[in-house]
């Protein structure tokens, strides 16, 4: 299994991913790069909302948010769970969080100008 040297953060050199890690990799980035999808994973990184309040928060018909959230969960990046009569969704993991939020630390980083840190 690919594992991180936990002193420098960076991935030991000698342990190369595997081609089913770096398919998984790829096919979660390529599900994030869409932009109403990223909008909703960052909405359930903080937590459940069904797709009325995913739909009202982010300003897309309700229909696109479902269709939106069926792919996430085909990928494996959302959850779900009913609650009476509604389903509702949260991002799967504490691995997903993190890649949600440092994506977009990443991209404020970029449009803000603030300076690189390691």
């Amino acid at each position: 299994m690919y594992a991180r040297d936990n002193t420098s953060g960076a991935a030991p050199s000698q342990e190369q991913p595997t081609p089913a890690q770096v398919n998984a990799a790829v096919d979660a980035f390529r599900m994030l790069s869409d932009g109403t999808r990223l909008r909703l994973m960052w909405l359930l990184s903080s937590g459940e909302l069904d797709v009325n309040s995913l739909a009202a928060s982010i300003g897309v018909p309700r229909p696109s948010v479902s269709q939106h959230l069926a792919k996430l969960r085909l990928a494996g990046l959302v959850t779900t769970r009913r609650d009476g009569r509604r389903v509702v969704y949260r991002a799967s993991d504490s691995h997903v969080r993190a890649l949600i939020a440092e994506a977009l630390f990443h991209a404020d980083h970029e449009i803000s100008g603030l300076p690189r840190h390691d």
